[in-house]
């Protein structure tokens, strides 16, 4: 139960802290203010990546859990209570976010929880394109970097949230960066109209997106029965 908290005490600060700097920065307006979302939620999953990654490997993304389980690393029963939790944690940190962002008289952009929208791409197929790509390169990432005999060891962490601020560098202008069903639900349930309407979008994309850099790592990963050894 305690890697189950943890997971969602993890996506809430990453939905809270992440959706927050660009509600607050006004994500999209400027160079700067997606530059500053960018590093905001890869700095979340930094620093949750060290508080609770030696409890529950810090997923805080169903993309992610669903690409360590179909390579054989956990459970379905832990990879469908990870993502309940993923979820709920998700819906807290947009609660919080909704709140402050309601009580408050500063004036925020077009959105006050930070949810996802295929705007940026002006249709809902360029919409799943892309977070399908973005979703495969960053959980083909998290599946090398935390591999049990050629990832990175400790230093995954840093590599994998270095990673999510490379995405959402690229792709904040198109779909506001979502490469997380829990993280797009959360701020989606709170904003509704048209982030609700394409919320299918951002939950099939990442899905899609985590299941196929399952099945490459598998192909990268696996012993090559022609390779001679040096």
């Amino acid at each position: 139960m305690k890697k189950y908290f943890a997971e969602m005490v993890g996506t809430m600060v990453l939905v809270l802290l992440g959706c927050g700097a660009a509600v607050a920065l006004n994500c999209g307006v400027d160079t700067a203010s997606v530059i500053g979302t960018a590093f905001a939620f890869g700095l979340a999953v930094v620093a949750m990546a060290y508080t609770i990654g030696g409890i529950s490997g810090c997923h805080i993304n169903p993309a992610i859990t669903l690409g360590v389980w179909m390579s054989g690393r956990m459970s379905g029963k832990d990879a469908c209570w990870y993502m309940v939790f993923q979820v709920i944690g998700a819906c807290l940190g947009a609660a919080i976010l909704y709140l402050i962002t309601s009580v408050t008289t500063t004036p925020f952009g077009g959105t006050l929880t930070g949810a996802n929208t295929c705007a940026g791409v002006g249709n809902v197929g360029g919409g799943l394109l892309v977070e399908c790509i973005l979703t495969f390169i960053f959980v083909l990432v998290v599946l090398g970097t935390t591999d049990a005999e050629k990832g990175a060891g400790k230093p995954a962490g840093l590599a994998i949230g270095l990673s999510l601020v490379l995405i959402h560098l690229v792709g904040i202008h198109f779909t506001g960066t979502s490469v997380n069903p829990a993280r797009s639900i959360g701020p989606a349930l709170f904003e509704g109209g048209r982030a609700l309407k394409e919320l299918w979008v951002f939950i099939v994309g990442p899905l899609a997106g985590g299941a196929l850099a399952a099945c490459v790592w598998k192909c990268l990963a696996a012993p090559c029965k022609n390779c001679k050894k040096d």
